[in-house]
């Protein structure tokens, strides 16, 4: 039986902007392509505009991009590969979209942002990127921004929370119809958001901590909040977040499904995905393309995971985020 699937990150419009493409129907040296998409059955990838890392300015100076021409070339590129391929792929704006580009036999399309540093503590910039089409924004990646603190070794940069606007910009993406992303969020900034939001939340691209102690990962007690939310955690398919060891750097279908089982034991059956970070990660994969993940899915169904745990896992549930959220 062959299951659809969404998966909730990819960096591949960062690949493409590398290698100078102007859109995403062909790049054998990425991850991810629109043909790879379509012969692995997906149902709809969410494309992040990755920010560049404040860090790399020193090394690369005045090539360091600046992130409103950035943005707006990786944008440029998004709606290129929609304008040129409408007939395989076709965006989300709103929830009532994935089903109506499913039912024309279309992979849906949403963009996101990954690191909400370019929204500057403004709600009209906000509400600028959601006209653009942006239905997710990853709210931190690994520095601190206008939202709140990163992910850290730091306890207590771990803990702090949302800034005020962060606060404030968390309702206001509720009522402008975006999902509150909180992969590469601290801590503190998870139970903020968790309190805050009144609509589901996700992590789009984290694993469980208790399998993988990478402090990107997820507590037991953050699944059960997010299950509780309506929220759900795409597995990330890189092996740093996979594995105990960090100088394992195999990413497995046993692993991957190993962290999906504890999703579903700890957070609910209704809080795991798919969120394999595609084009933004190292290593040797077992399933390391869209092509592949049919590959996945028989590896779950073969080793105890039901056809409704799988359906839930591979669409359903985000599915149903996007009704609630957009």
């Amino acid at each position: 039986m062959n299951v659809p699937y969404i998966d909730m990150h990819c960096d591949t419009l960062m690949q493409a902007w590398l290698k100078r493409k102007k859109d995403i129907y062909t790049l054998p040296k990425a991850m991810v392509d629109v043909q790879r998409l379509k012969q692995g059955g997906c149902m709809a990838q969410f494309f992040a505009i990755f920010m560049p890392p404040i860090k790399l300015k020193k090394y690369m100076g005045p090539f360091f991009p600046k992130d409103g021409p950035y943005i707006r070339k990786l944008h440029t590129i998004f709606q290129n590969t929609l304008k040129d391929h409408g007939d395989v792929l076709a965006p989300v704006f709103t929830g009532k979209d994935l089903e109506q580009n499913a039912a024309q036999g279309k992979i849906s399309a949403l963009l996101t942002l990954e690191d909400g540093r370019a929204v500057n503590g403004s709600l009209e910039r906000l509400e600028e990127f959601y006209t653009m089409g942006v239905r997710l924004i990853s709210l931190t990646w690994n520095q601190p921004n206008c939202f709140g603190s990163p992910n850290s070794d730091n306890p207590q940069v771990m803990n702090t929370g949302l800034t005020p606007f962060g606060r404030q910009a968390v309702e206001r993406m509720t009522q402008l119809g975006m999902i509150v992303d909180v992969s590469h969020l601290s801590d503190g900034g998870f139970w903020d958001v968790a309190q805050i939001s009144s609509k589901p939340f996700v992590a789009s691209h984290s694993n469980c901590r208790e399998l993988c102690p990478h402090r990107r990962n997820l507590t037991d007690d953050m699944l059960k909040a997010l299950g509780e939310k309506g929220g759900v955690a795409g597995v990330n398919f890189g092996p740093e977040f996979l594995n105990q060891s960090p100088e394992d750097k195999n990413s497995t279908n046993e692993r991957i499904a190993v962290h999906l089982r504890h999703m579903i034991q700890k957070g609910g059956l209704e809080c795991a995905a798919f969120g394999s970070d595609f084009d933004g990660i190292k290593g040797s994969f077992e399933t390391g393309s869209p092509k592949e993940m049919p590959r996945l899915i028989s590896y779950l169904e073969s080793h105890g995971f039901t056809w409704e745990e799988i359906e839930h896992i591979a669409y359903k549930n985000v599915q149903r985020v996007l009704k609630e959220c957009l």
